[in-house]
């Protein structure tokens, strides 16, 4: 069966090669002058962190007075301009990225800061973009619904650096270093790396410190280091970005606090992230002495990767002290049934897990009924996205706006 797949998979790129390729991208570039030729493209891909990472280097660069844009999944920035990337949006489609590179190099832009996929990678959406610089944050597991297997996950995300002048490296995270280095075999010398046991400048190292408590977080700003110092930026200039940096919507982000309950959002939807989201919090409780509890409201998404589902469960059941299973995307699946393959592998923990299919009715009760001075509600998977699909329709949704209705609620005098 899994033979079959990865021969599917395997033609599917020709298709998207002709498809998207050649009948978007390169049409795109013919039309727009190819655009990407003159600007500096430094392109960050990787299964966690990589839009914050990008979103950090953009600032950093602009700090440094340099010439910048930003394509993000969350939005792309174009001179003073905002432009909403849309409903789930990775990489936007060939034709947009050369209809946004034209416009940047209209406008003057020198340097563009491009957040990159797997899938937009695979899909040869990226036509014609070939990065001075490529940045790895990690490659865990995600998208194997997609990709088949790890490796090919992998040569998808390695497809980004074999484009590229220089490639900058997680040399912590050992298996898709391994990996990568095997698909970029002859390029030693084009091949950077960054690992927290890395000694920085202490003025640079304090500046991450400060700015950053999450360790995930402390190392995109390790790779965003990395690269500022291909591109000349100073360390002056490194960590004035650094504190000019506002953070980006959904990604441990602050909702508010009422009766002594906190709440946030982030949009960990992978183990990997859920993992690191749950230490964070749980590390920052502990640093704050706080005796109160942590409670995590998350889903897994339909129709995507099935392994990551019990993964996830369990993560969550060990690191919170409750964990609400709801909603998330679950498309045309059935939600309970996204649900029973999360609580398919919790052991002892059971107890600690509570089922609730509708997503704002999970979060109100984790805010309304369940939580208690002290405690902290964390509600991850969704970020900043702007809706949410059940069948084939995506309806208006927002976690943030979900979770301020429910503090509200709690408090009518706060309104």
């Amino acid at each position: 069966m899994q033979m079959t797949k990865l021969l599917l998979y395997k033609i599917k790129r020709f298709f998207h090669l002709i498809k998207t390729g050649l009948l978007r991208g390169f049409l795109a570039e013919l039309q727009y002058g190819f655009p990407a030729r003159k600007l500096k493209i430094i392109a960050i891909t990787g299964t966690d962190g990589k839009t914050s990472s990008s979103t950090l280097l953009y600032y950093i660069l602009k700090a440094a007075g340099k010439k910048v844009a930003l394509v993000t999944t969350v939005a792309a920035y174009i001179g003073d301009e905002e432009i909403d990337t849309g409903f789930h949006v990775t990489t936007p489609d060939a034709g947009d990225v050369q209809r946004f590179l034209a416009k940047m190099a209209e406008l003057g832009i020198e340097y563009v800061v491009l957040e990159t996929t797997s899938h937009g990678l695979y899909q040869h959406r990226l036509w014609g973009v070939y990065p001075k610089i490529a940045g790895y944050t990690n490659i865990t597991h995600e998208h194997l619904d997609y990709h088949v297997t790890y490796q090919e996950y992998v040569a998808a995300k390695a497809l980004l650096a074999k484009r590229a002048e220089k490639i900058v490296l997680n040399a912590d995270d050992s298996n898709s270093f391994r990996e990568l280095k095997k698909q970029l075999s002859g390029r030693e010398d084009d091949i950077l790396s960054y690992s927290r046991s890395e000694r920085l400048p202490t003025s640079v190292s304090k500046a991450i410190q400060d700015r950053f408590p999450q360790l995930y977080n402390q190392m995109n700003a390790r790779l965003v280091y990395t690269i500022a110092k291909q591109l000349q930026v100073s360390d002056q200039d490194f960590a004035k970005g650094l504190k000019e940096f506002p953070g980006v919507p959904g990604r441990m982000q602050h909702v508010g606090k009422v009766k002594n309950i906190q709440v946030i959002i982030d949009f960990a939807h992978t183990p990997n992230a859920l993992e690191s989201a749950l230490t964070a919090v749980r590390k920052k409780m502990k640093q704050e002495k706080s005796k109160g509890r942590l409670i995590a409201v998350f889903g897994c998404a339909g129709l995507r990767d099935v392994q990551k589902r019990p993964m996830m469960g369990r993560i969550g059941a060990e690191l919170a002290d409750f964990a609400i299973f709801t909603a998330e995307d679950p498309r045309t699946e059935d939600v309970w049934s996204i649900i029973r393959q999360m609580k398919s592998n919790l052991g002892k923990n059971h107890q600690k897990v509570a089922s609730i299919a509708d997503r704002q009715e999970a979060i109100d009760f984790a805010i309304q009924k369940y939580a208690k001075s002290g405690d902290v509600v964390g509600i991850f998977g969704k970020g900043h996205e702007k809706s949410m699909s059940y069948g084939k329709v995506e309806y208006p949704w927002s976690d943030l706006t979900a979770a301020q209705e429910a503090l509200l609620a709690l408090d009518p005098k706060k309104e």
